[in-house]
């Protein structure tokens, strides 16, 4: 699996794939400003049979397209995912097992088939910014993720974010796990409701969220101040660091503080999955 690769994807609209969404894009707040661009950052394409088939049998889900090799034979699982595709009106289409391998940018472990979903809560941090009334008396958090490479990590922090107090996770394209099979799972579904943030560049997003007001705040244990004094600035960004580097020189200068989480009986650090849960409920739990 991966995301946020979009080049295979054609210029042609497809007609089932717009009524499915007809509610959806009915329901945009500036509809005639919802983009092209807008909407590929919004989809994510998983591959592989088992992963494939699982998300055309969950309805809740919208689909854009489903992706087959030439090459596989109709039978079995891929029949399954063929049958279910026809029955939900999804397009399908066939490639070569090379151009496949470009959508997927895994051949090794693509198994043949990819699909695309619509995940709308996906979009970049300036759709976020720009959407955001930043300054309202309402408060702002976000968390951000500098090189988190555990899949599962990954997976749990999403789930986490998805259900706490956080507006958004601020994930980089390059140096985290990508989205796949293990991400999926351990967020138990919520990748494809969570808020993701999309950026080319971490310490970038974090300046240009500054200009908004935000503070930005590195979690490491060797930080002098205690989480518990930040918390009444009105845009917060907390950045995790990689699990067993911490975060970058780079990133942790971008940040304007560095914070600790008080622990007892000598503990020095936790997972950056339940540092990310603990940040995600601090406000509800205070």
């Amino acid at each position: 699996m991966t995301c946020t690769h979009f080049s295979h994807l054609s210029n042609q609209p497809i007609m089932c794939f717009f009524h499915q969404l007809g509610y959806y894009l009915a329901n945009q707040r500036h509809p005639r400003l919802f983009t092209k661009k807008q909407f590929f950052n919004q989809l994510v394409t998983l591959y592989g049979r088992k992963p494939v088939l699982e998300v055309l049998n969950d309805h809740r889900l919208a689909i854009y397209r489903v992706h087959l090799a030439e090459s596989n034979k109709t039978q079995g699982i891929i029949n399954e995912i063929i049958t279910q595709a026809q029955q939900r009106c999804i397009d399908i289409v066939y490639h070569s097992r090379q151009a496949l391998s470009r959508i997927s940018k895994n051949s090794k472990q693509d198994q043949g088939v990819c699909v695309d979903v619509l995940c709308p809560q996906h979009k970049s941090y300036q759709s976020f910014l720009a959407s955001h009334t930043i300054g309202n008396n309402k408060p702002v958090r976000l968390i951000a993720l500098d090189r988190i490479t555990n899949p599962q990590n990954l997976g749990m922090i999403i789930r986490s974010v998805c259900a706490g107090r956080i507006d958004g996770l601020l994930l980089p394209e390059k140096g985290c796990a990508k989205i796949d099979a293990l991400v999926v799972k351990a967020s138990a579904g919520t990748l494809f409701k969570v808020s993701l943030l999309h950026c080319q560049q971490l310490v970038n997003a974090l300046k240009d969220c500054q200009h908004y007001g935000a503070k930005v705040y590195g979690l490491s244990s060797h930080a002098k101040q205690s989480i518990s004094d930040k918390s009444n600035d009105l845009f917060i960004i907390y950045v995790l660091g990689n699990e067993t580097e911490g975060m970058s020189q780079e990133v942790r200068k971008a940040c304007d503080e560095l914070v600790h989480i008080p622990m007892n009986n000598g503990v020095e650090s936790l997972n950056v999955a339940v540092t990310a849960s603990l940040l995600a409920f601090k406000d509800i739990l205070a």
